[in-house]
C-alpha cells in the first residue's frame, strides 16, 4: 500500500510539473508572437496580428491544476510550511498529539473541500458552463483537474494522519529552512 500511495503522490507531482511546463510553453509562444509582431511592424509598418487565443485563461487553468496536483507530493516530501520551531521543542508524545491533530483537522477540511469541488464539477457539467474567453472551454475541465488534485491531497492527509497515529511523521527537509 505504501508503494502505491507514494507512486500516486509522485505521479501527481510529475503532472503538476507538466502543467508548469505548459504554462512556460504557452507564455513562450505568446512572447514569440509578440516579438514577431514587433519585427513585422518595424519592417513593414504593420503588425501581423499573431496571438495565442485565450492564452492568459489557459495559463490560469494550468496554474490552478498544477497547484492542486502538487499539494500531495509537497506534503509527502515535508515541504509544506510547518511550524517546525514548535514541533522541534515538543517531546515525543506531545509532538505525536500535535501531528495527529494537525493532519486530522487538515484531512477533515480537505474531505469537505473535496466533496464540494466534485459537486462543482458535476454542476458545471449539468449546466454546460463554459469560459467567457475567445475559446469557450467547458469549465468542468479545469475544475476536474483541481478536483483530482485535492482528492489526492485528501488521501495524502489521511495517510499522514494514520502515520502520525502510529508515531511516524511526514518526511522533513534534510536541512532546517531547506525546502
Amino acid at each position: 500500500m505504501r508503494q502505491a500511495l507514494d507512486r500516486l503522490y509522485d505521479a501527481s507531482g510529475v503532472a503538476a510539473a507538466a502543467f508548469l511546463a505548459l504554462i512556460a510553453l504557452t507564455v513562450l509562444v505568446q512572447v514569440a508572437f509578440n516579438m514577431l509582431d514587433s519585427v513585422s511592424t518595424l519592417v513593414t509598418g504593420e503588425a501581423v496580428g499573431l496571438v495565442l487565443p485565450s492564452y492568459a485563461e489557459f495559463t490560469g487553468y494550468f496554474l490552478a491544476t498544477s497547484s492542486f496536483l502538487a499539494a500531495a507530493h509537497t506534503l509527502r516530501r515535508g515541504a509544506h510550511i510547518r511550524v517546525g520551531l514548535i514541533l522541534q521543542r515538543l517531546g515525543p508524545k506531545a509532538r505525536q498529539v500535535a501531528e495527529v491533530w494537525a493532519t486530522g483537522v487538515g484531512a477533515l477540511l480537505a474531505i469537505y473541500f473535496t466533496w464540494w469541488m466534485w459537486l462543482l464539477v458535476e454542476e458545471s457539467l449539468r449546466f454546460n458552463d463554459v469560459s467567457p474567453g475567445l475559446i469557450p472551454v467547458p469549465i468542468w475541465i479545469p475544475q476536474a483537474g483541481m478536483a483530482v488534485g485535492i482528492t489526492i491531497f485528501t488521501i495524502a492527509l489521511i495517510d499522514a494522519c494514520a502515520a502520525a497515529v502510529k508515531g511516524e511523521y511526514i518526511a522533513e527537509p534534510d536541512q532546517p529552512g531547506e525546502f
